[in-house]
């Protein structure tokens, strides 16, 4: 036996840094590489939850902007910025359409809730607050007079954060422009604007300096110039197109320069700080892997945040790319101009997220490739590009739609992924990344979307009085992870070794096996004549026959090949279905198809020869017909009552018929409840009852076999974990998709009470007329305790949450909302790959049904065709199993079998362990790995106890006249043997007499 496959799975993530990790040298152009690096890294490790935490004294904090949160545009002494003359023109921002208070003028007002917002800081623990000065607020007019009641206000609020350990990450410029220095000076095309934005900052480092570390010059320059002056979409709204904009971006460069010289030449000696720019920028992926794509995708990053990065961290000047494309529309620094911008920056200031991606990138800036939300992969770019500087993420986050209230759960899931990321940039690229920023602390008005989404983690009613904060539930996910510094291993996230018990059941499914009947040649009476000289065919005799042998099951070629597979895989037990539609074509027993069942008893034979054991399901739905006869199908299907006792009918025909050879049957296989009717639904479980109860009265004391239904089992997750309302969403979907049928059968005879008890709810609030039939008594007794065992299928686990979100995921019938992790693996078809779920599974089934022996009868992932995604199989086959073991070791589940889905491409395009090319079919690694967990009994490892299993016999109908004849054999073969022994003397000495004669 080989190495316990898993057995490396806890050092995975530090081979892979070992692998992918490199000390960065950037240099422009060097980020050119990063699509083919990530497109080269090991698939799916690399895409795999990192469980791991961020390096000591790592920065983590939250955000907001003046206009989006302040409110009090008329308090204290403000003047009018762009933004509230902007949002108060006749025709509001597009898409903005405020259900609320009109623009900012209000909006979270946290002008008058300065204390609120700290302690909300305080609630999250986080090390720092990034926030922005009104310019308007200090300076009403853009220049003098100062305001004093806007340094109060600040000066209150950096000492509420001294008092708390806060550190303030503070920005001077959040796109809110004095209007009065856009009318008088047409705002930042104007050359006027640097010199009297350093004036500005002046002011703000001599009266804020000694309590801020973190300046953040701007925020964004590529949407102020881009679309506050190119295509007039923000504030101010001039339509001045490319070269207006390229112009205020300009003297954008050059402002933020001046204020970084201001701050070094005068401040710094004193008061120790940094200071930066706010750049944010979009990712973007290469339609297809060629040069040219790749180009252009370097292109759009030049164009959006080299535009402004590589003056300031590399020398001074505009990116080649837009120097050759845009000629005399891109304004040029002068040599002293490009020195004295060249490094003005302490650190490199990133914002990422629904600001700019997938908003307010201009499509033409795409140069026609692929946006994307990568934050890893630019993070890498960054580092390439720009000599791995040291990387603040001052902005990040997602968003949720302005109806949804507490329960945020799609934020929370973005929000994960964009940190998992960060950390694999970091542990895994070699990124220098020292701090992370949501946005935001508190829901406000979001730009040109006005109140229509939310990116908060404190919830505001805008139409309430005193505005208060309510956390949601991502302020518990983002203070838990700030609490561990990231996402530390935990034992549940560890595989662990071990082996399952003697008698495992070790399967794989095929959903309906190759069914081949056409008969051998040597099942032909006719005789032929070769006719050699003419059509080189063979010419039937007419007239002439010859005897007509029995049929064997070596006829069936199909049959050797398909066993043949089964033992090169060495599973224990093979899962298939018969065809009800097949076998009795008109739903009763006036027309039985022979050939077909004779068939079935032949590969159930061979199966047991082979000492596999043959795991038959007596109905599997499927698209035409639900695999119904057309005579049931066609008449209500299992509407119709009778459908019940043709069922019972066909099932008795099947026992008598497969009996010898089957024993282990289901009744019926993954019922689809959501295509399900009520109706149907009570008709099937009788159905399975009836037929239960009828081999246990007639056939179970001869065949000794066992029985029972195999449900589709897929675990539902609440979206939310903190979320009492999510809890009780995955509560009624589990009732509702697998209480439903097995309720009656492994509990009290009767449906889920909460099923009951909300098509009561739905049936009189909202008028529907759900009915969910009753038993009688008698009924209830019947259905009840009709099992052997509990069969289940598992493919993957869903979030759910109550929250409205996408309608397109919304179920109005059981008012769910379906959530995805984005953090998750999916396959090709978009399942997703989550072990634990199987585990969260079995538990839930024994703490609802007790001790009852459960099998796993279907486990599987589909590849795309693609080998490649194959390597995702081996993983989930992997994981899933290791899921398994944990149920049985540690949470005493009676776990007796795990079966694979599929065995083959042929049957299940995508979902095979097999293959199936040119009529050839070939293993998988997939296939092979199963194998040797199989061999393995698990994953044993170097304490695991040897386990001595007895060697199993197969259950061969014909082998038990043998094995129960043991002495008469024995006593036969004696006899035999001295049978020969005797001949072989009589001729011996024959031999001998007749030489010595001669």
């Amino acid at each position: 036996r080989g190495a316990p496959p898993g057995a490396m799975a806890p050092a995975a993530p530090l081979l892979l840094v070992l692998l992918l990790w490199r000390p960065l040298l950037g240099a422009p152009g060097q980020g050119a590489g990063t699509w083919s690096r990530f497109a080269r890294l090991p698939y799916p490790q690399d895409q795999l939850f990192l469980h791991d935490t961020f390096p000591d004294g790592f920065l983590w904090g939250a955000g907001s902007a003046a206009y989006q949160t302040e409110g009090g545009w008329r308090q204290g002494g403000k003047g009018a910025s762009v933004w509230d003359t902007f949002a108060h023109r006749p025709a509001t921002p597009p898409g903005s359409a405020p259900p609320g208070p009109a623009a900012g003028d209000v909006a979270s007002d946290s002008y008058n809730n300065l204390f609120r917002d700290a302690e909300g800081l305080r609630r999250l623990g986080v090390s720092h607050y990034r926030f922005s000065l009104a310019w308007a607020r200090l300076l009403p007019n853009g220049t003098a007079p100062i305001n004093p009641a806007g340094l109060d206000h600040y000066r209150r609020l950096l000492g509420r954060l001294r008092e708390l350990g806060i550190e303030p990450v503070v920005t001077l410029y959040h796109w809110d422009l004095p209007q009065g220095l856009q009318d008088a000076f047409g705002g930042w095309t104007s050359p006027v604007l640097p010199q009297l934005f350093r004036d500005y900052a002046e002011l703000c480092f001599r009266h804020f300096g000694g309590l801020v570390r973190y300046w953040l010059t701007m925020d964004n320059p590529y949407v102020v110039a881009w679309h506050g002056y190119g295509t007039g979409r923000l504030p101010p709204g001039v339509q001045g197109g490319p070269r207006l904009g390229y112009r205020a971006a300009h003297h954008l460069l050059q402002a933020h320069a001046k204020v970084w010289h201001l701050y070094n030449d005068h401040f710094r000696p004193t008061q120790k700080g940094k200071v930066s720019i706010a750049l944010s920028s979009h990712w973007i992926k290469p339609q297809r892997m060629t040069e040219k794509n790749i180009k252009e995708c370097q292109k759009s990053l030049d164009f959006v945040l080299s535009w402004f990065a590589k003056p300031i961290f590399i020398d001074g000047d505009y990116p080649e790319s837009m120097r050759s494309n845009l000629s005399s529309l891109l304004p040029e620094f002068s040599e002293v101009e490009k020195k004295y911008i060249k490094g003005t920056a302490d650190f490199f200031a990133l914002s990422f997220g629904a600001t700019l991606s997938f908003q307010l990138l201009d499509s033409h800036m795409k140069f026609q490739q692929l946006e994307s939300i990568s934050l890893r992969q630019l993070l890498y770019w960054i580092s390439s590009e720009y000599n791995n500087p040291q990387i603040f993420i001052v902005e990040n986050s997602w968003f949720v739609s302005g109806s949804t209230k507490r329960d945020d759960a799609k934020y929370i899931y973005y929000l994960k992924k964009f940190i998992m990321e960060t950390l694999k940039a970091i542990r895994y690229d070699g990124v220098n990344v020292f701090g992370y920023t949501v946005w935001s602390l508190l829901d406000g008005f979001e730009w040109h979307r006005g109140y229509s989404i939310r990116r908060g983690l404190f919830y505001v009613d805008f139409q309430s009085h005193d505005k208060k904060l309510m956390p949601k539930s991502s302020v518990l996910f983002y203070q838990k992870l700030i609490e561990k510094n990231g996402f530390p291993p935990l034992p549940e996230n560890q595989p662990i070794e071990g082996i399952f018990p003697c008698g495992f059941a070790w399967g794989i499914v095929d959903n309906y096996i190759q069914v081949d009947t056409t008969p051998t040649q040597f099942l032909d009476s006719n005789v032929y004549v070769w006719d050699v000289h003419q059509t080189k065919k063979l010419i039937k005799v007419d007239g002439v026959f010859t005897s007509r042998r029995k049929r064997h099951c070596v006829d069936f070629a199909a049959i050797r090949l398909q066993i043949s597979l089964l033992q090169e895989m060495h599973v224990t037990h093979f899962h298939f279905s018969l065809k009800w539609s097949l076998i009795l074509p008109l739903g009763n027993l006036s027309l039985v198809n022979h050939t077909l069942v004779h068939y079935y008893q032949c590969f159930a034979s061979e199966l047991l020869r082979a000492n596999i054991t043959p795991v038959v399901a007596l109905w599997q739905p499927m698209p035409e017909n639900q695999e119904l006869p057309v005579s049931l199908a066609k008449y209500g299907a299992w509407e119709n009552p009778e459908t019940v006792q043709a069922f019972v009918e066909y099932a008795k025909f099947c026992f008598m018929s497969l009996g010898g050879h089957v024993k282990f049957w289901i009744t019926m296989n993954e019922p689809p409840v959501k295509n399900l009717t009520y109706t149907a639904g009570h008709n099937l479980l009788k159905a399975h009852a009836k037929a239960w109860h009828l081999y246990d009265k007639e056939f179970r004391r001869s065949q000794k076999g066992k029985i029972s239904i195999a449900l589709q089992a897929d675990w539902v997750e609440p979206a939310c974990p903190f979320s009492r309302n999510d809890q009780e969403v995955a509560d009624r979907i589990l009732e509702f998709d697998i209480g439903w049928l097995a309720e009656p059968i492994f509990g009290n005879g009767d449906y889920p009470q909460v099923m009951r008890a909300w098509l009561h709810r739905r049936n009189s609030v909202d008028l529907y007329n759900f009915h969910l039939p009753y038993f009688s008594e008698d009924e209830k007794k019947l259905i009840r305790g009709s099992f052997d065992f509990f069969a289940l299928s598992h493919y993957t686990t869903t979030l759910v949450g109550w929250e409205k979100e996408d309608a397109l995921k919304y179920d109005h019938y059981l008012e769910v909302q379906m959530i995805n992790d984005i953090t998750w693996l999916h396959s090709p078809s978009r399942a997703a790959v989550v072990p634990w779920g199987l585990r969260k599974l079995l538990k839930w089934v024994k703490s609802k049904y007790g001790d009852v022996p459960i099998y796993v009868m279907a486990n599987g992932i589909d590849d795309g065709h693609n080998m490649v995604h194959d390597k995702l199989r081996v993983y989930y086959i992997e994981n899933y199993i290791n899921e398994a073991l944990k149920a049985y070791t540690l949470d005493n589940v009676n776990l007796q079998g795990y079966f694979v889905y599929s065995f083959n491409d042929r049957t299940a395009p995508k979902y095979g362990l097999y293959s199936y090319v040119a009529n050839q079919y070939e293993p998988k690694p997939s296939m092979k790995h199963y194998r040797e967990i199989i061999d393995n009994n698990g994953f044993p490892g170097p304490e695991t106890p040897e386990l001595l299993c007895p060697e199993e016999i197969a259950s061969c109908p014909e082998c038990h006249f043998f094995r129960t004849r043991k002495s008469l054999l024995a006593f036969i073969s004696f006899i035999f043997v001295a049978f020969i022994v005797t001949i072989f003397f009589i001729i011996y000495y024959s031999k001998k007499v007749e030489r010595r004669y001669k």
